[in-house]
C-alpha cells in the first residue's frame, strides 16, 4: 500500500510507519515519532495504541491526526475484544478534533447502533450516523461479481485437500492453522512453483516468498503455481488465483479468500471452494471458531456476496461475543475517581501475545547475533533481528529448550543455532531434526 501511495504522491509525501520498518536517517526518526508528513501508512496496533497512549513519546504524534481522513482498511480485522473502547475512540476524534473515519473493505461489519452479546449486560454501543458512500441500489457486489461459493459438508483429510488441490495448475489454498498448512504443503508434489507460507517463517523470507509468488503469477509460462498458505495472505496480498480453497472460517474470511479468486475478473466466473477438514485436525478453539459457528447458523441466505449477508452475519458473531471490552477500559476512563490514563494504556494491547520470539538461522542473521553479542542489545540491532524470528508458543519454545534446539543467548533471547532446524520451504521446524537422523542412520 506504501509503494502504491509513493508511486503516486511522491516518496516525499508518504511515510510508513509500522514494526517492519526501521531507519538509521535521523530526520525519518523524527517524522516518524511526529507523524509529520502529509499521508501516514501506519497499523490499526500502532494508531489505536497511539491514540490510547499516557506517555509524551507515543501521544506527540496525535496532534497531527486532527483534521485529517483516517482511512481503516480491512476494518473487520478490528479484534471484537477491543471494539467498544475502539469504537468510542473514532466517535471522540470525529466529534472533538475534526477528523473523518472511512470504512473500506469487502466485508463490512456492523459499527452502527447498538449490539446485545451473549446476555443483555453486554452491548455494543456502536456510532451513530455511519454514511455509505456508495448507494445500495449500485448493487455493486453484483455488478462486480467474478467468483463463487462453493461449500462442501463433509469431512476431509490432508490427503484429500491435497490430491484436490493437485488437479490444478494454479491454486491457492487458505488454512486456518501453520499445522495445517504444513501438513498439506507436505503432500503436495514439488513441480513447477510450489510455495508455503505461514508465520513459522520469518518476517524477512516471508516476504522473499511473497515477491516471488507475484513474481511467479506475472510471468504467464510459470504453468505450475501452487500455494498452500495461512490466514495471513487475505488481507494486503494483492494477487489473483483462478481457483481457491478456503478451509471453514467466519463469512468475512471466506469472502477475503474468495477476494483471491479471479481478482482481476479476467476470467468467467471462478469458484471458490470451502472445505471442512476431519475431526482429528478440529478448528482452533476460541474466535475462529465462534466465527465459523455465526456463519453456520445464518439462515436463508440468497446471496453470500450480498451486503445483507454480511450484516446478518455479523449479528450472528456479536451474538457470541462475551465481552467487547476485554480489559475493562471503560473503568479506568470513566469511573468516578478519576481517569487512569496510564494503567488504561498498559491494559490496551490489541495483540495479546503470549508468544516469544526465537532467532533463526536464515541469512546473515548469525552474523547480526555475533554484533548483538559484542555490543549487547539495543533497539536498533533487536528491531533488525526482529526480520529474522518466529513466535513460538512456551510450551513449545521450553520443549526445544530441553531437546537442545533452543539456547538463550541474553536473558529473554532465543536463538535456533542449527542451519537445518530452519527448512527453506516451511520455515522453522519445532521437532528435533539431529535427533531424526540420527535415527535414520
Amino acid at each position: 500500500t506504501a509503494a502504491i501511495l509513493r508511486n503516486i504522491f511522491g516518496e516525499e509525501n508518504v511515510l510508513e510507519h509500522h514494526s517492519n520498518i526501521e531507519t538509521e536517517n535521523e530526520r525519518l526518526k523524527l517524522a516518524t515519532e511526529n507523524w509529520d508528513y502529509p499521508i501516514i501508512v501506519t497499523t490499526n496496533v500502532q494508531l489505536f495504541e497511539s491514540m490510547m497512549a499516557s506517555h509524551s513519546s507515543n501521544c506527540r504524534k496525535l496532534h497531527n491526526i486532527c483534521n485529517s481522513v483516517i482511512i481503516l482498511d480491512e476494518v473487520q480485522t478490528l479484534p471484537t475484544d477491543f471494539l467498544q473502547p475502539i469504537v468510542d475512540i473514532l466517535d471522540t476524534y470525529q466529534r472533538i478534533f475534526g477528523v473523518s473515519v472511512l470504512f473500506t473493505t469487502a466485508s463490512q461489519p456492523i459499527l452502527e447502533g447498538n449490539h446485545q452479546g451473549t446476555n443483555p449486560s453486554i452491548v455494543l454501543r456502536g456510532l451513530k450516523n455511519i454514511k455509505e458512500i456508495i448507494s445500495p441500489q449500485a448493487k455493486l457486489h453484483e455488478r462486480l461479481r467474478r467468483v463463487k461459493l462453493d461449500f462442501d459438508e463433509s469431512s476431509q483429510t490432508y490427503d484429500n485437500i491435497a490430491t484436490r488441490l493437485k488437479q490444478y495448475n494454479r491454486v491457492l489454498c487458505i488454512v486456518n492453522t501453520r499445522r495445517d498448512a504444513k501438513e498439506i504443503f507436505d503432500r503436495l508434489p514439488k513441480e513447477g512453483i510450489c510455495i508455503h507460507l505461514s508465520r513459522m517463517m520469518c518476517p524477512a523470507h516471508l516476504s522473499e516468498k511473497i515477491k516471488e509468488m507475484k513474481d511467479a503469477l506475472a510471468n504467464p509460462q510459470n504453468e505450475i503455481i501452487r500455494v498452500v498458505s495461512t490466514q495471513l495472505i487475505e488481507a494486503g496480498v494483492d494477487i489473483d488465483f483462478p481457483v481457491v480453497y478456503r478451509q471453514e472460517a467466519g463469512l468475512d474470511s471466506i469472502l477475503q479468500a474468495a477476494g483471491r479468486c479471479n481478482r482481476e475478473g479476467k476470467l468467467p466466473i471462478c469458484t471458490t471452494h470451502v472445505f471442512s477438514l476431519s475431526a482429528e485436525h478440529p478448528l482452533p478453539r476460541g474466535y475462529i471458531t465462534q466465527c465459523n459457528n455465526a456463519r453456520q447458523n445464518m439462515t436463508k441466505v440468497n446471496d453470500w456476496f450480498s451486503p445483507d449477508a454480511m450484516t446478518d452475519y455479523f449479528h450472528q458473531l456479536y451474538s457470541r461475543i462475551q465481552s467487547f471490552d476485554k480489559k475493562d477500559m471503560q473503568y479506568y476512563l470513566y469511573n468516578k475517581q478519576g481517569l487512569m490514563l496510564e494503567t488504561a494504556a498498559k491494559k490496551f494491547q490489541l495483540i495479546d501475545d503470549s508468544t516469544i520470539p526465537v532467532i533463526i538461522n536464515w541469512q546473515d542473521s548469525l552474523s547480526i547475533l555475533k554484533q548483538l553479542k559484542l555490543e549487547g542489545p539495543s533497539y536498533g540491532l533487536m528491531k533488525h533481528l526482529s526480520q529474522y524470528s518466529v513466535n513460538l508458543r512456551k510450551y513449545d519454545l521450553e520443549r526445544m529448550q530441553k531437546d537442545g534446539i533452543v539456547e538463550e543467548v541474553f536473558e529473554g533471547i532465543y536463538v535456533a543455532f542449527g542451519p537445518k532446524q530452519y527448512d527453506k520451504n516451511i520455515g522453522l521446524l519445532t521437532d528435533n531434526q539431529w535427533l531424526e537422523e540420527t535415527y535414520i542412520i
